[in-house]
């Protein structure tokens, strides 16, 4: 088994080297990795729908979906995340207790009583510490959880923090569950890199023919080059995302905007604005402008750069109007 400690905290090449790693080899692979603030999102989950877009622009959290399902997860320096990656016998199947064992065998040395609890979570006391996904593909199976050492609570709730009414759509839900850190059940306080250090040494002492490996400039390259042309970009991240309809109504200065969304692979393809606004020109001109557009703010706000929303709101903004759409 090839044991991986990244370095790197930018969470598109750390999912890109994921990929890389299970694309590109046939050895077994243990890895571990932190990103610096992020969300990370299911496979199958509508990016929108998971995120507090007014959090995560004000402070510049990237959005990177993954390639397992699940629900969306977030990260920070905190958080460490551990990624089996293995070949399958006969049978395929989905097998979480599998790949959590070693994570709870670690965490009893530290004398954490922590716990496997429902479909892939391992909590503490009831709480969850850690939630897992796993990808299967021609009998290589990618396991990959978190794991909540020293998280920053609050903007882990801030980030997550969605208006469930805004969206509608099939996509897979997130769960939102009772979260803790490990660092609070802990006797004796350790750091987030001895916790890590802990963890590969606890791996590489209970599995034969296990060595450490450090990524060549090959792979760096070719994880960089998938970086850009997959997790780095939009298309991946939010036009991936299942087709959904938005609505919401939102107070302005010139007062009450109703949008209504028909969005396609990431694009808007209905537009309908209905309010208690008043205007000199026809809302359906934006409304047939937008028609076309990524769903996506900078993309609304090109488009309807030319107008004077004086027109047709009075009293309301650019930006407001912008904000009415997310």
């Amino acid at each position: 088994m090839l044991c991986v400690c990244l370095r790197e905290t930018d969470p598109a090449f750390n999912l890109a080297a994921e990929e890389h790693l299970f694309s590109n080899y046939e050895d077994d692979i243990f890895m571990l990795w932190r990103n610096r603030q992020s969300i990370i999102v299911g496979k199958h989950q509508n990016t929108n729908a998971e995120i507090n877009i007014d959090f995560v622009r004000e402070n510049g959290i990237p959005v990177i979906r993954r390639m397992s399902g699940g629900g969306a997860v977030f990260h920070d320096l905190g958080n460490v995340n551990y990624t089996f990656i293995t070949t399958s016998g006969e049978k395929m199947a989905i097998d979480f207790r599998r790949f959590t064992e070693p994570i709870l065998e670690v965490l009893r040395e530290l004398g954490v009583d922590a716990r496997f609890e429902g479909r892939n979570d391992l909590t503490i006391g009831g709480s969850k510490f850690s939630g897992n996904a796993q990808y299967i593909r021609r009998r290589r199976i990618l396991h990959h959880g978190t794991l909540l050492f020293s998280s920053v609570m609050n903007d882990l709730a801030s980030a997550l923090k969605v208006n469930p009414l805004k969206y509608r759509d099939k996509s897979v839900k997130s769960v939102r569950s009772r979260v803790t850190n490990i660092s609070e059940h802990l006797d004796k306080g350790i750091s987030v890199t001895d916790f890590i250090e802990r963890i590969m040494d606890h791996i590489i002492r209970t599995n034969e023919n296990t060595e450490r490996y450090e990524l060549g400039q090959r792979d760096i390259e070719a994880i960089s080059g998938l970086r850009e042309k997959k997790y780095a970009t939009w298309e991946w991240n939010y036009g991936e995302s299942p087709d959904y309809s938005f609505r919401k109504v939102s107070r302005t200065g010139g007062g009450n905007i109703e949008v209504m969304l028909d969005v396609q692979e990431g694009t808007i393809c209905g537009v309908k604005i209905y309010g208690d606004f008043f205007g000199i020109r026809d809302i359906s001109d934006i409304e047939e402008r937008l028609v076309g557009v990524k769903h996506e703010r900078k993309a609304i706000g090109m488009r309807i750069q030319e107008l004077r929303m004086e027109d047709y709101v009075a009293g309301s903004t650019r930006e407001e109007f912008v904000d009415a759409m997310f």
